[in-house]
């Protein structure tokens, strides 16, 4: 178990090098965001210094990529992921993927209920698609009310007021992904004939 933790860990120092390079960022401008000093962080890249979470956490963060994949630890065989629902004023929210940063993925449940409910648009920084999947969901955006039923798709920046509910006494169930400001679909697909 020793030789192996030591080969992860030494591991660590040229995956932090090689991120900071595709990142473009210099020591300076890494220490500004995570807090780490300039020399720690050097010496983190060099291996002359091991990685503990106090510095692996923000630097992930930084990064944007998931603790395991900036240590590159070893697969534990089990390739399932167990998302945990979040629960907030009623709504079922399923995360579909893990990635901090870029892209977030939802399948979202609004339980049957009332659908009288006042809207109440908010707005934030960021891009998202909605994807009805059962049920009809009400979309106000902006000065539009809509209804989007299953099948139909909506796409909006989020700096536009907005709010969502069911549009009648039944059941939603649709896929919510939210992106970064800027964030556009990219459907790369290409007709080939037989």
């Amino acid at each position: 178990m020793g030789t192996e933790f030591d080969a992860v860990l030494g591991m660590v120092g040229p995956r932090l090098r090689e991120l900071r390079r595709r990142s473009g960022a210099t020591l300076t401008a890494l220490s500004e965001t995570t807090g780490i000093p300039v020399s720690t962080l050097s010496r983190l890249e060099s291996g002359h210094r091991k990685p503990g979470l106090e510095l692996l956490l923000p630097l992930a963060r930084a990064y944007q990529v998931p603790l395991d994949d900036l240590v590159g630890a070893p697969a534990s065989g089990d390739p399932r992921v167990y998302p945990r629902p979040i629960t907030r004023h009623g709504m079922t929210a399923i995360p579909l993927n893990r990635k901090p940063g870029g892209l977030q993925a939802f399948k979202q449940i609004l339980p049957a209920g009332p659908h009288d409910l006042e809207p109440d648009p908010r707005s934030h920084e960021g891009y998202h698609w909605l994807y009805v999947l059962n049920g009809r969901l009400r979309l106000v955006l902006g000065d539009q009310d809509l209804v989007l039923t299953a099948g139909e798709v909506a796409e909006f920046d989020t700096h536009l007021p907005h709010w969502f509910g069911n549009a009648d006494s039944q059941p939603v169930e649709f896929l919510s992904i939210l992106g970064p400001q800027g964030e556009r679909f990219h459907i790369r697909a290409r007709y080939r004939p037989d």
